[in-house]
């Protein structure tokens, strides 16, 4: 055959899977913000996006209570909108303003501990009990040493989500509220108390609280604002809206910044993989979309659907009461990030969620 003919053909069979199989969010596609100075914004009419729909879109995050919003495509700011006109002027919220994550956290010290594991400071495998000792549970001895750093990681440490009843405490994380509703590993259960070991955890490994070691090992190389604030029980990630985003943005590029790896990619693929064969639709402390089941936070209910269906299948997520949500699609190369006061009574704004999706897919038309 000729050359010319050969090298046309080729040509034309890798042009055409290129086009039908678009390369997923490489960090190559993706625009990566200075850690001070300018990010890059397109606009949504030079996307092709439906403007119209935008203005219903922001009616709508008006009136759910949001205080700040921001749509990320391919790493640029294609939507920034806060409640600063909708709020008191002493009460205003911009840019520059500061909110909780509420459980929307537990991704982001799921990456920490993640971190911790690749220097060595952390076993995943390891007894909960061989950094805080015995104790910690008001579990037996044999029980307690069946939890697993994993466990927490996975909301499978079988500890009671509730003491005990449904009007128990889901947040406490002293020895007396830990006790045992089933084995290690054979019961999912979304457990705030259990999660929160995880700070101790940190600190007993690395010799650092969460806040030092995640700022030396995360916020600082990708320009993230915020710290760890205890709240009661809880202790709660606060930062502006676009420092949500910038994790947002690490997390679609597999925990990548820049060429710079922030997150191994092979504890980056667990965060985002189906932990256990329980609840389908739950990583590493981070929700999964388009799997067959869900596990809401109480009940032990199976739901045979997908977490969120008006979204896409790839989409996952960390969410937070009262709304808080970091929203990363990797097919659409799409982050969208939420703060702001409750628009439901929800653990987790599953129903809002997928609300804001119906909303969304009016804008991104392409």
């Amino acid at each position: 055959m000729n050359k010319v003919i050969q090298v046309l053909i080729v040509s034309i069979i890798f042009f055409s899977c290129t086009k039908n199989n678009p390369s997923p969010s490489g960090t190559s596609t993706l625009y990566f913000p200075p850690n001070s100075g300018t990010w890059q914004t397109v606009t949504p009419a030079s996307l092709g996006w439906n403007v119209t729909a935008l203005t219903t879109l922001l009616t709508y995050l008006d009136t759910t209570n949001t205080r700040a919003f921001i749509v990320l495509k391919d790493g640029k700011i294609v939507i920034e909108h806060y409640a600063g006109t909708q709020l008191s002027s002493t009460n205003s919220f911009t840019s520059t303003s500061n909110w909780y994550w509420a459980s929307a956290g537990k991704t982001l010290t799921a990456a920490i501990v993640g971190i911790a594991n690749a220097n060595g400071k952390i076993n995943l495998d390891a007894k909960t009990s061989d950094y805080l000792g015995a104790g910690w549970t008001s579990e037996t001895l044999d029980q307690e040493n069946k939890i697993t750093v994993r466990n927490h990681l996975t909301m499978t440490t079988g500890l009671d989500d509730y003491n005990g009843g449904a009007t128990g405490d889901n947040d406490c994380s002293t020895p007396p509220c830990l006790i045992y509703k089933a084995d290690a590993g054979t019961r999912w259960a979304y457990h705030t108390g259990a999660y929160t070991v995880l700070d101790k955890v940190i600190q007993a490994g690395t010799g650092q609280n969460t806040n030092t070691y995640g700022s030396a090992q995360l916020f600082s190389k990708i320009g993230m604002d915020g710290s760890f604030i205890m709240s009661g029980e809880n202790n709660l990630f606060y930062s502006t809206g676009r420092s949500m985003a910038r994790f947002g943005l690490l997390l679609l590029s597999k925990g990548t910044w820049n060429g710079t790896a922030i997150i191994p990619e092979s504890y980056f693929e667990l965060m985002i993989t189906t932990s256990q064969n329980l609840n389908l639709s739950y990583g590493y402390l981070t929700w999964l979309n388009g799997k067959a089941s869900y596990m809401s936070p109480g009940p032990q209910i199976v739901t045979p659907n997908s977490l969120t269906p008006n979204a896409p299948a790839d989409m996952f997520a960390a969410m937070g009461k009262n709304g808080q949500l970091i929203n990363v699609v990797p097919s659409k190369n799409i982050v969208v990030i939420r703060l702001g006061d409750a628009p439901d009574n929800n653990l987790v704004p599953l129903t809002y969620q997928n609300v804001l999706w119906n909303k969304l897919n009016a804008v991104i038309t392409n």
